[in-house]
């Protein structure tokens, strides 16, 4: 079993997954919302959408913009069930578990802390910054 860091690890050599970062827009309502609002918005997503066994638009699920949760989710392999099991070996079919849903959670979190600390830090591609 890996760890956050070696997840983000081996998603950040993925030129796909390392090309998502926030726009300035979805990192305004972050800093405005707080972490703390945005594990639950990760929760209630992952739960809803993520967790059943049988989801009938999988693959469509998540959408490419309009919320940090759903960037971060795209980011880190977390947006459907078959990201989820080609990144994470989770077979579809089967309902996640609260212990998997509270790990998916944690991964999505600490990726947008860390996206979060990077653009304080200036190392956020100036055209991913608009």
């Amino acid at each position: 079993m890996q760890t956050i860091d070696e997840a983000l690890e081996k998603l950040s050599r993925s030129s796909f997954r390392a090309g998502f970062h926030l726009s300035r827009a979805l990192r305004a309502y972050a800093e405005e919302k707080g972490m703390d609002t945005l594990r639950t918005h990760a929760r209630e997503f992952v739960h809803t959408r993520l967790a059943p066994a049988y989801i009938p638009n999988d693959g469509k699920q998540t959408p490419m913009r309009g919320h940090p949760v759903f960037i971060a989710q795209h980011a880190t392999a977390t947006c459907c069930r078959g990201c989820l099991e080609k990144w994470y070996r989770v077979k579809a079919g089967k309902e996640l578990t609260p212990a998997q849903e509270e790990k998916i959670v944690g991964l999505i979190m600490a990726w947008l802390e860390r996206e979060m600390q990077n653009d304080k830090n200036g190392q956020i591609p100036p055209l991913q910054r608009e």
